[in-house]
């Protein structure tokens, strides 16, 4: 078995070693050890066994997978302090409901949806993943050149009704051509492998989908109409701020200070070498489902272009968008909450 320090490149491990060290330096003096710092070299295997378990739970074939091999697999985590254990489940749901019940510290999921519950008196607190979102693709030869071409023709959408990819772009239609996209197109809602398939089967005249999916949908020819990053900046929304992240209970940081840095780090590790060496991917083809080169080289560079600058979420920004999902998705997207609560974004700097 190849160990961390085998495979982790030089560039990203240190900085990651020197937090770690000192709370190794720490814990060796409180406990009146005097072995050596390195918790993973020869003689000291009890250590690493010590060290807190940050338990994930994740859907099976969810993209944050990518992330978390990544890190178990380079030691990331082991440097940063602590042991992941990636628990999959074969739903969202499931995941959720896990961390709700303790069966798991983490699970993955778009701040809209954890104001909601730390407004509904849930402890959740959000620390960002990623910014990648959907956007809206046609057929390669359509004569659909903009969003007004759109009008009287069929659009597969996934996720629903309350879809923000679909929100964002309806509301950007308004704004740019005066026009609903809900009232003067037709929408089919469906599951994103369904309005994939339907999709290049020509059975829809465009299509909005999760950004893993219109990656291979790319690859196999379709053209991106618009991104909902593109909206996003024509509307003057912050299209940095993450959509995605991981959450956890206040009460499990309160038992674990260092966690929340801790993960962050790692996963800021992680999405380092994910950008930097394409040597990195190999290993996670099997995971990735792609069909073909152009497939894995898509969904590789889309990953990388959903990847956030690292620090803080712009809480400003935040608040702004929310307001506008807010007003598009009303009750059935945001509950009762009116604006977004106070701590939920982690501080991670």
């Amino acid at each position: 078995m190849r160990t961390a320090k085998e495979t982790v490149p030089s560039g990203l491990r240190r900085p990651s070693w020197r937090r770690i060290s000192r709370r190794l330096v720490v814990g060796l003096a409180v406990a009146g050890l005097s072995t050596a710092l390195n918790p993973f070299s020869g003689g000291n295997e009890a250590r690493a066994a010590d060290l807190p378990k940050l338990r994930a739970a994740v859907l099976k074939i969810g993209t944050v997978n990518w992330e978390l091999d990544t890190i178990k697999r380079n030691g990331f985590d082991k440097a940063n302090g602590f042991e992941l254990e990636v628990q999959p489940y074969a739903d969202n749901g499931a995941t959720r409901v896990a961390l709700e019940g303790g069966e798991a510290d983490l699970a993955v999921a778009d701040w809209i949806w954890v104001a909601r519950q730390r407004a509904a008196g849930k402890d959740y607190v959000f620390i960002p993943y990623s910014k990648a979102v959907g956007g809206m693709v046609v057929p390669k030869d359509s004569s659909v050149k903009t969003l007004e071409d759109l009008k009287g023709k069929k659009i597969g959408i996934a996720g629903g009704p309350v879809d923000k990819s679909w929100l964002i772009l309806r509301a950007y239609a308004q704004e740019k051509y005066g026009f609903d996209l809900a009232a003067q197109t037709e929408q089919v809602f469906g599951a994103p492998p369904l309005v994939f398939k339907s999709a290049l089967n020509g059975e829809t005249d465009a299509a909005i989908n999760f950004w893993h999916f219109l990656a291979k949908m790319k690859a196999t020819g379709m053209r991106e109409l618009i991104s909902v990053e593109t909206a996003s900046k024509d509307m003057g929304l912050d299209p940095n701020v993450p959509l995605l992240g991981y959450v956890l209970k206040e009460s499990y940081l309160k038992d674990n200070p260092e966690m929340a840095k801790a993960l962050y780090q790692a996963s800021r590790d992680a999405k380092e070498l994910l950008a930097s060496d394409d040597a990195a991917w190999e290993p996670l083809r099997d995971r990735m489902n792609a069909k073909t080169d152009a497939q894995f080289e898509t969904l590789r560079d889309d990953f990388r272009a959903g990847i956030p600058a690292p620090g803080n979420v712009n809480e400003d920004g935040a608040a702004t968008f929310f307001a506008l999902m807010a007003r598009l998705g009303g009750k059935k997207l945001v509950g009762d909450v009116g604006e977004l609560p106070p701590g939920l974004f982690v501080n991670v700097e």
